[in-house]
């Protein structure tokens, strides 16, 4: 019975936090774009986060760098936001054009916080 209404609890809070679920059973979350986000959303999201963070690492030659693309600098740097405001559903929001994902999306040398 317990099980259920665990269940339903994150079901519930799916559905009213838009379908993201944020550290899960401890289980930690990153912040992505989302790959159907126009081009003006993401140079807007990642000008808006690196006012906010420290964005270093997309510089040239930097770890995160490469790939070289509006939608790998996007999610590198609304990543750190969200991470340096507490993994908080509302701060991976970026008008809809990022979700939350539980699967790490570093690479190579890049490493998401």
């Amino acid at each position: 019975m317990a099980k259920v209404v665990v269940l339903l609890f994150l079901m519930f809070f799916s559905l009213t936090s838009g379908g993201n679920l944020i550290m899960v059973n401890g289980q930690k979350t990153w912040c992505v774009a989302k790959p159907s986000s126009d081009q003006a959303t993401l140079l807007t999201n990642v000008n808006y986060a690196c006012s906010q963070v420290d964005c270093k690492v997309l510089q040239t030659g930097g770890p995160c760098f490469s790939p070289d693309n509006l939608m790998n600098h996007a999610s590198i740097a609304m990543n750190l936001y969200y991470q340096s405001r507490g993994r908080n559903h509302w701060n991976c929001d970026f008008k809809g054009s990022s979700v939350v994902v539980m699967t790490d999306p570093s690479y190579g040398s890049c490493k998401y916080a």
